[in-house]
């Protein structure tokens, strides 16, 4: 076959890359073909019959483009005035492919005379992706060898498959298909087309056990990692096979076996077996569990000579005859290295001894700690920190230099710096050794991160209706832990201004010193049926200084004190007669209400806090007791209490559960006013209701007062009957508070699977109950009889009357009103007064809950069930917060 015909089989071979792929730009628009490469003008005469041999007197290289010849004939071992076989030449042709340069090469030998006749490969133009959805172009481009500008060669497109393969296997897509193609361009280049079939994730179909007895499959499966797939796990990740995850799931196995005292269990093998389909894996364990074991003799000893073996073994879980449990051995282990830590020893050997008995089958255990010098501390030093003042993490240590090493303390220490929140999560004190053995340097090797917030957001809830918020906030101000803030908060029932200061550390004593300054603009409502009306105007104006000392590690104490000033008001178009609050139409409470106030208090907490995170918790307690005396001054005096407490823990796996109640009491330090209402004014009342209990409406608990109107019916005799309106809607409802409440939750919450969780999802269920009461009984009306009819007075209180044509207004005379006009006059339809809700019987409610952290803000909705109320609660089955927290 001569070189022309060698040619065109070398270009079919390029053009049908990997196994025959045919060349075809596939969603590309494919360039006219380029002529190629013209090689007619090179003589090319029959093949001569094969040679014994020749002696080579001239090498000759054409067809090269961007490859000198030169370097062509430096990749050849023929060298002119050498020998030239057949063998010879077959070994030159081989070295030449093995450069990866060339597309064909061909040796022609006239005499000794050799010409060598090469088809250089293509460049590459570009790489196209064609099919990824789940992996983009910039991650996968970064795995491949080939690049734009490269020489195209047929082994790294080959390699370069099998490395975009793999990365569709990492996410579980077994399946994932990618056939390459190529697009032939002008001057020798080409464009490499990688054509992707992701395919579905590859799940878990079946997980088979063998050789289990003593626990069922069910049992296993569930202490797994991985998850058979079904339908129930539609936003859960551990159905999808993960080799790493088979792995894991064998040390599982062995975990859960040894905890029950199969101390010779096993797992054989492990294989994972593609479905036909490359759709779904099939997981196959062969275990051996062996017998189980008692702990025999539990034994300690320590060369440490202020570390006694007595007071070591006082401190074991585990006793002789108990069911082996290699968990229990290995926290004993992290325990008895924790205690010698806080003696000072810092790098106390703690190595259990096992001897195991095959006949009794029992496991005795010695647990022997090493001798080791005890460690003070040479030197703390930090690093990193670029904002923060050295001094503001220093603080925060539990030890000292100079002090005798504490294991606790280094780990409070480093919770405590963690709590700041103001360098990077992943954080741990550094041990290293000191210049003698007993010296020891700890590390706070630091990251900063941004402590600044500005916030601006917009929503709606069903509390508030429409919310604006403008809030700036600098945790870390001047590098010296100082926060500072100021927000605007602004809603349909509420306006606030505030402006904060703490400093944590006071003169550099571990005293904090802080305050506000506010204003603060409140509007009640009522509802009538199910219309919100505005009832009392509230406005505050004020400021509050605060200081808060350590008592403990984990107790302290906050004092306060406030002054300020309250200005509440009714709408006096709508509330008043004759320039006066007017009870039939405000009610008495309301009326008593009205007024400015002043409020100079003082104040204490006691608070307890060991919660592992103070914004979402999932371990710990807190407790809080407050009392606050008003009556150093002002015109307001009670004393107020509160107490509240909360605990979390983990359960079941990764559940939470936490349980909270609180209460609390205000008693007035003034007699009855003479007027008979009670001498804690409306605004400092308690009040429940959402979002404190689910499932009851905004101050829906409690004492209050409805307003029941009459209705007269005439039957058929034209008797006329009156009674009270049964119609809820036309009611009048004003929640009162109480002098009292308590108030308990308990809720659980329920995890979901890593897809879930990154959508910041957390759904919840809770019982919520409590009650409010405590109010005196208020002065009620009853207008049984004809509508109240009140003349509409003007300024100077002179009774008016109104032309009936054109609706002038004029004073009206002794005499009574002029033809053509009437009084001016307002009709108050008659009504009874209800006093009800004033009940320590709890309130229960039951329900779902879901927090999610949308793009848009926090969102929460709830959907609860109300089992136990008292007549005249409101209640509320949906209720929902956006743009707010909670």
């Amino acid at each position: 076959m001569g070189f022309q015909g060698r040619r065109t089989i070398s270009l079919l071979m390029v053009g049908t890359m990997l196994a025959g792929v045919p060349v075809i730009a596939s969603a590309q628009q494919r360039p006219a073909r380029p002529a190629p490469v013209d090689l007619t003008t090179v003589p090319t005469p029959p093949r001569a019959a094969p040679t014994t041999g020749s002696t080579i007197t001239s090498i000759t290289v054409i067809g090269s483009q961007r490859i000198e010849p030169e370097t062509v004939r430096s990749y050849l071992k023929l060298r002119p005035g050498g020998p030239y076989t057949q063998e010879l030449g077959d070994e030159a042709i081989r070295d030449l492919f093995d450069t990866e340069l060339f597309a064909d090469a061909q040796i022609r030998d006239d005499n000794g005379a050799l010409t060598i006749l090469v088809r250089e490969n293509p460049v590459i133009n570009r790489i196209v992706f064609e099919g990824n959805k789940r992996l983009k172009e910039d991650k996968l481009s970064k795995e491949l060898k080939l690049a734009p500008r490269q020489i195209f060669t047929r082994s790294k497109v080959r390699a370069d498959i099998g490395r975009i393969v793999e990365l569709y296997r990492r996410q579980g897509r077994f399946a994932a298909t990618v056939e390459p193609k190529m697009v032939t361009l002008d001057q020798n280049r080409v464009d490499i087309v990688y054509e992707i079939s992701e395919g579905p994730k590859s799940k878990v179909r079946r997980i088979n056990i063998i050789g289990n007895e003593v626990f069922k499959d069910k049992k296993l499966k569930g202490e797994m990692a991985t998850k058979e797939s079904s339908i129930t796990r539609i936003f859960s990740s551990r159905d999808t096979y993960d080799a790493d995850r088979l792995a894991y799931d064998q040390g599982k196995l062995r975990q859960f076996y040894l905890t029950q005292g199969y101390a010779d269990f096993r797992v054989i093998s492990a294989v994972a077996e593609l479905t036909p389909d490359k759709r779904d894996f099939i997981l196959t364990y062969v275990v051996e569990e062996g017998p189980r074991y008692k702990f025999g003799d539990v034994l300690a000893e320590s060369e440490i000579r202020d570390f006694k073996p007595e007071v070591i073994k006082a401190q074991l879980p585990m006793k002789t005859g108990d069911w082996y449990n290699a968990k229990a051995v290995e926290d004993t282990v992290e325990n008895i290295t924790k205690t010698a830590g806080l003696f000072g020893y810092a790098f106390a050997n703690v190595d259990p001894v096992f001897n195991r008995n095959k006949e009794d089958k029992t496991m005795n255990i010695t647990f022997r700690v090493g001798e080791t010098p005890r460690v003070y501390v040479e030197a703390i030093n930090v690093n990193g920190n670029t904002l923060t003042q050295d001094k503001v993490l220093r603080r925060e240590f539990r030890l000292a230099e100079g002090d005798a090493f504490n294991a606790f303390s280094v780990k409070r220490s480093e919770d405590r710096i963690k709590s700041l929140g103001f360098f990077q999560e992943k954080f741990e004190i550094a041990q290293r050794q000191g210049s003698a053995p007993d010296r020891i340097v700890l590390e706070a090797n630091v990251e900063e991160k941004s402590t600044g917030e500005l916030q601006l957001s917009a929503g709606f809830s069903s509390l508030e209706r429409f919310i604006l918020n403008a809030s700036i906030r600098q945790r870390n101000f001047r590098g010296k832990g100082q926060e500072l803030r100021a927000s605007v908060n602004y809603s349909t029932y509420s306006k606030s201004v505030e402006l904060g200061f703490t400093e944590p550390y006071l003169f550099d004593r571990n005293i904090a010193l802080g305050g506000d300054i506010f204003r603060r603009d409140y509007n009640s409502f009522n509802f009538v049926g199910n219309t919100r009306n505005t009832t009392y105007a509230q406005t505050t104006t004020g400021f509050q200084i605060r200081a808060g000392l350590p008592l403990t590690e984990y107790w302290s104490m906050a004092l306060r004190y406030g002054l300020s000033f309250d200005e509440v008001s009714l709408d006096p178009n709508t509330y008043f007669y004759n320039g006066a609050c007017d009870p039939l139409i405000a009610g008495r409470y309301l009326c008593d209400a009205i007024g400015n106030r002043s409020t100079s208090s003082v104040g204490y907490s006691i608070v307890f806090d060991s919660l592992n995170n103070r914004i979402r918790p999932s371990r710990g307690t807190r407790f809080v007791f407050s009392q606050d005396l008003a009556g150093l001054g002002g015109s307001v005096k009670y004393l107020r209490q509160t107490i509240n407490a909360a605990k979390y823990w983990p359960v079941l796996g990764n559940f939470i559960l936490s349980i909270s109640a609180e209460a609390g009491s205000i008693l007035p330090l003034t007699g009855t006013p003479a007027n008979g209402a009670d001498p804690v004014r409306l605004t400092d009342r308690f009040f429940l209701g959402e979002p404190q209990i689910r499932g009851f409406d905004i101050r829906g608990v409690g004492p209050r007062v409805l307003r029941v109107p009459y209705i007269s019916t005439t039957d058929a005799n034209g008797v006329v009957t009156t009674s009270l309106s049964t119609d809820r809607t036309q009611y009048g409802d004003d929640a009162l508070g109480g002098r009292a409440y308590y108030m308990s939750r308990l809720e659980l919450e329920i995890p979901l699977g890593s897809g879930a969780k990154e959508l910041g999802l957390r759904p919840s269920i809770f019982l919520d109950a409590g009650a409010v009461f405590g109010v005196r009984t208020p002065t009620l009306t009853d207008t049984l009889g004809a509508p109240i009819v009140r003349d509409i007075l003007d300024t100077s209180g002179n009774t008016q009357c109104i032309n009936q044509t054109d609706s002038t207004l004029t004073v009206r005379p002794s005499t009574g009103c002029a033809t053509g006009t009437i009084d001016y006059a307002s009709s108050i339809p008659a009504f009874k007064e209800i006093f009800l809700g004033n009940s320590p019987r709890p309130r229960v409610s039951i329900g779902i809950g879901v927090n999610w952290n949308s793009p848009f803000g926090p969102f929460r909705i709830d959907l609860a069930k109300v089992l136990l109320k008292e007549e005249g609660d409101q209640t509320k089955t949906l209720t929902f917060n956006v743009g707010t927290q909670f």
